[in-house]
């Protein structure tokens, strides 16, 4: 007799959960994705189009989903503006947008379609999930009527969400998220008007979910770490690099690593934008991570990521983030000081003029204290320790403590803090440390070309940034990233708290 597809389909989820209960590990993937873009266009293209510019990228990442499957992935996450892109007005984005609903409606859009308003994007990503029994995460845009009953509505009587989707491997949409913090230039989408904290339960641990910029924010993503105590993060992002903090894999491995959880980051890839930097980052370092400034291609990522990371006989240990600083007197280095712009943010740097020493630098409440020794000390490149206490953004201001060692850009002091990727000087050692006045701290250990340093640091329990051994490539920057995000100013464009 040959077993009905249902038949089937419940057994291979069955199985599928079996497999993972039966293991403190999972196997996770995400897809960078060169997504296809939409011709740039003053007005609303019909609904049909906009589909099948939708369906051009789900091909691609149902391609991405069935290699993951195939490699036994449990959860594959895909990026913010994955399926349409982002070169759109509030106006000319409608045509792509659904209506989302609460996923407590326990809904199946593959199976039961018309159980709600035409959803071809959503049934297409569950019927990608149930037919591969794999957990699918995707960007999509959600659309909500309103009327004037509702103070907040806008004019056009619908608000419209930059919104997180995910589907279990049943296809059943399972949770829902709509972004908060929006990048300055997502004028097509609201903000909602109150922070949501995601969250659910799978059979290989506790997810929370949040999108791109949300990262650099308290709500929702420190809420879902330290107050609902998830055990991974799914993160989809269109991350532009920024040198030399921000750099995708840069600080979102920093920040796996300062809240001590999984994130499972998948960005989208457009070079001309500066978009790439994808990863499986873990609270002890990248499983697997990607970043190429060269080419047009999307990249599938899958490493093994423990389940409950808490509960880790490795887990790293709570840190004091200032317990060293404030215990030390400080080193020489704090008179000859001069200031220097990354990008707008003035910082107080000193410049390394040894092979090897020992420096303070100050800023506001924030000290920063340096031990270094250079394995070859190149003439034509300058290293400075950098100090910075106060208030990031021209629109948003949110508030930052910095220590970082850097290399300039050139030999001339005002290059410093400006991009630079390449670098010629390893260190012996070094070991970085500041009075921050925060427990969230991030730490960016960067190699020249854009390379994470695996496994070649670490962050003792009274704060301080070391090398492990020598560094095995020439060094862009060593940073503690610290936020202080009770400082951050009222933000400018909410219309409610």
């Amino acid at each position: 007799m040959v077993p009905s597809q249902p038949f089937l389909h419940a057994a291979v989820f069955t199985l599928s959960v079996l497999q993972a209960l039966a293991s403190d590990t999972f196997i996770a993937a995400v897809y960078e994705h060169a997504v296809i873009l939409p011709d740039a266009t003053d007005e609303p293209v019909s609904p049909d189009d906009a589909l099948a510019l939708m369906n051009k990228n789900m091909d691609v990442l149902e391609g991405a989903i069935k290699e993951a499957t195939q490699q036994g992935a449990h959860i594959i996450v895909t990026p913010e503006d994955g399926i349409y892109g982002w070169r759109f007005t509030r106006e000319t984005i409608y045509p792509y947008l659904e209506d989302i609903p609460d996923p407590t409606v326990n809904w199946i859009p593959c199976t039961d379609p018309t159980r709600f308003a035409p959803a071809p994007v959503q049934e297409r990503l569950s019927c990608m999930a149930r037919n591969n029994s794999i957990y699918v995460v995707a960007n999509i845009g959600d659309k909500k009527p309103c009327n004037s009953s509702d103070p907040s509505c806008p004019s056009d009587g619908r608000y419209q969400y930059n919104t997180d989707v995910v589907f279990d491997p049943e296809g059943k949409l399972v949770a829902r998220y709509h972004k908060y913090n929006l990048f300055r230039r997502e004028t097509q989408f609201n903000y909602p008007k109150e922070p949501e904290a995601v969250t659910f339960e799978t059979p290989f641990g506790k997810f929370g979910i949040f999108t791109c910029f949300d990262i650099l924010f308290r709500e929702p993503a420190v809420v879902l770490v330290s107050e609902l105590q998830v055990d991974s993060v799914l993160f989809p992002t269109a991350w532009m690099n920024v040198l030399p903090f921000l750099t995708a894999v840069e600080i979102h491995s920093a920040w796996a690593m300062g809240m001590g959880v999984n994130l499972l980051s998948a960005n989208t890839h457009n070079i001309s934008l500066a978009m790439t930097g994808s990863g499986l980052f873990t609270p002890e370092g990248p499983a697997a991570y990607h970043y190429d400034s060269r080419t047009e291609d999307g990249r599938l990522l899958l490493a093994e990521l423990r389940a409950h990371p808490r509960l880790s006989p490795t887990y790293p240990p709570a840190v004091n983030w200032s317990l060293y600083a404030t215990s030390i007197e400080k080193f020489p280095g704090e008179e000859d000081t001069f200031s220097a712009a990354v990008r707008r943010d003035i910082f107080t740097f000193s410049e390394l003029k040894c092979k090897a020493g020992n420096y303070t630098v100050c800023q506001g409440d924030l000290c920063c204290h340096l031990v270094y020794q250079m394995s070859n000390e190149s003439k034509d490149e300058v290293y400075v320790l950098g100090a910075f206490d106060g208030l990031h953004g021209s629109l948003i201001k949110y508030h930052w403590q910095i220590c970082t060692l850097l290399k300039c850009k050139s030999t001339d002091l005002n290059t410093c803090g400006q991009p630079v990727e390449t670098a010629q000087t390893k260190f012996e050692m070094f070991s970085l440390s500041g009075t921050f006045g925060t427990n969230y701290v991030f730490p960016e250990v960067l190699y020249s070309g854009v390379e994470l340093a695996l496994g070649e640091f670490e962050v003792l329990r009274d704060g301080r940034l070391k090398s492990k051994h020598g560094t095995s490539k020439p060094l862009l920057t060593a940073t503690l990233f610290g936020r202080l995000y009770e400082k951050d100013l009222p933000h400018p464009l909410r219309t409610s708290p």
